[in-house]
């Protein structure tokens, strides 16, 4: 990393919105990209049918490459899924079948087509399959091609080897592979693509490298890497992290509401820092919301979930996740936008056999946080209603062992309305 001014657009940009951490060759990259069309790529696997907010800051720093006069490309692991990246993992990932890998990629690609625009231009994205030059490699030619470019005292002093190592849990020979299938994937796009820039996560540091020198040492081309920072929330957390799990970037898996309300709850200190990796607004507009205080901030917070949302899923669905959340938070009128969970009201057969064969005509408190989904577990939810605060039906309840009968109802929702924390994401809770 350098501290000297930036030339071209895409590393100013860059840098003005926190995206940089490391870049192998500041200089190098800077005068590329200030000359001409810089290819970039980033790799995800598709170990699920949708990638989640986590990997949102790479699927933004394609958008930025894209907006600064760059060719993005898309690079969807159908062949790396089959190993299973052991960055940041104590186990091996499950090994999917090629069906649905290639399910979770058509499902993924649809996120993108919202942030990038796709085509034949000099400048438009593609998206490829590293399955298309992994799968056809021998394994004696691939060790043959490539096994001699990468010494294992190396590859052991790289954070991805290194901590799994310390931690003590196995790492087998066909995750170990993983670095080496990456820099080939880098190599195959510099040869076919003119593609000179990897960028990723900080966690990915030791593979780009890796890539970015098997470049230059077997081809003699120009070959660039750049990193992200580890991107936490102000209080110390994984950014995406929430009390109901991931924070999925498909519909299918996450509705525009739900995404909309993660947005609308950050803490007030990640405004402006999500505000400049998330959204397109200018630099001085959001010099401007981060500097507002007391109730000001909740503004800036909405003006972040919609943008946020507005990207992801359409100004539509970000103006009737609003509205939803506004009723339902500041004019008190429930919706059906809101989350719903049915909970058996009799409860289960293990249920109802402690409970010496009766039918539950009331349930405590800890039990209707639990089924709402906001806390994992009946041991959680009482720590959660005695320390966060829970409100049902707009009510603060402390004591996890209150009894809420079926005559406590919401009668126009037919649903408790479970709140937790003054602010958090309400969850009906439907009996049945």
């Amino acid at each position: 990393m350098t501290d000297a001014p930036f030339q071209s657009d895409f590393l100013r940009t860059l840098q003005a919105r926190g995206y940089i951490h490391q870049i192998t060759h500041p200089a190098e990259l800077d005068a590329a990209a200030a000359a001409g069309v810089v290819t970039g790529y980033i790799g995800f696997d598709a170990t699920a049918p949708s990638l989640h907010v986590g990997s949102l800051i790479q699927i933004m720093m394609l958008r930025r490459l894209q907006q600064a006069g760059g060719k993005p490309i898309v690079l969807m692991g159908g062949g790396t899924t089959k190993v299973g990246d052991p960055t940041g993992k104590d186990a091996s990932r499950p090994q999917l079948t090629d069906e649905t890998i290639q399910s979770n990629i058509a499902s993924i690609r649809t996120v993108f087509e919202k942030f990038l625009t796709f085509g034949d231009g000099p400048t438009d994205a593609v998206m490829l399959d590293n399955d298309q030059w992994l799968s056809g490699y021998g394994y004696i030619q691939f060790l043959r091609e490539y096994g001699t470019h990468f010494t294992i005292n190396r590859m052991l002093a790289f954070d991805s080897v290194k901590l799994r190592l310390e931690r003590e849990q196995p790492m087998t020979f066909l995750e170990f592979n993983y670095m080496l299938m990456q820099s080939v994937d880098f190599l195959e796009l510099n040869r076919a693509r003119g593609c000179t820039l990897q960028m990723g996560g900080s966690d990915q540091w030791g593979n780009i490298v890796s890539g970015v020198d098997l470049v230059r040492r077997v081809d003699h081309k120009a070959a660039f890497g750049l990193t992200t920072p580890l991107l936490t929330t102000a209080s110390g957390g994984k950014m995406g992290k929430t009390a109901q799990g991931a924070v999925w970037l498909n519909a299918e898996q996450l509705s525009p509401y739900d995404y909309w309300q993660f947005w609308r709850n950050v803490d007030d200190a990640d405004v402006g820092k999500f505000l400049r990796l998330f959204t397109d607004l200018p630099l001085d507009e959001i010099a401007r919301l981060e500097a507002l205080e007391g109730a000001g901030i909740n503004d800036a917070k909405k003006t972040l979930a919609d943008a946020a949302t507005t990207m992801l899923h359409g100004a539509a669905a970000a103006a009737a996740a609003r509205e939803t959340a506004e009723s339902a938070f500041e004019r008190g009128v429930a919706t059906d936008g809101l989350h719903t969970e049915d909970m058996p009201w009799a409860g289960t057969p293990d249920e109802q056999e402690r409970n010496e064969g009766q039918p539950f005509s009331q349930r405590r408190a800890e039990a209707l946080l639990k089924w709402s989904g906001l806390s994992p577990s009946i041991g959680q939810a009482r720590k959660k209603i005695e320390n966060e605060g829970v409100w049902i039906n707009d009510e603060l309840v402390r004591d996890p062992a209150r009894l809420f009968s079926l005559d406590q109802v919401d009668p126009e929702l037919g649903a408790f309305k479970v709140r937790l924390g003054k602010r958090g994401q309400i969850v009906l809770v439907r009996p049945h």
